[in-house]
């Protein structure tokens, strides 16, 4: 089956690794390091498409205007389902117009 075609505007969650001593309440599938001092663990980011760049590579922002470049194929991001869109709305940026289409 295709994957659908990521474009500006779309909702998206972004499955992010991360390691600390503390994991934080959003951590899932926490393990600790070989040596017990630190967790690594997975975080969902909740982002949205600022652009679609020529060489197939996504522009993602943050709901505080940070922004990421992801291959477009990359396994860690998909589109935010229904129940995402509904639960996590507050999470996702709302990209003024102009910025969309960079």
């Amino acid at each position: 089956m295709a994957r659908r075609q990521f474009k500006s505007g779309d909702w998206v969650v972004f499955r992010r690794t991360k390691h600390t001593t503390r994991p934080g309440q959003r951590a899932q599938i926490v393990h600790p390091t070989a040596h017990g001092d630190q967790y690594n663990y997975i975080v969902d980011k909740f982002w949205v498409v600022a652009a679609v760049q020529p060489d197939g590579q996504l522009l993602l922002q943050t709901r505080r205007g940070k922004t990421h470049v992801v291959d477009a194929d990359d396994p860690n991001l998909r589109h935010a389902t229904w129940w995402d869109r509904i639960r996590y709305r507050a999470r996702f940026a709302q990209l003024p117009r102009a910025a969309q289409i960079m």
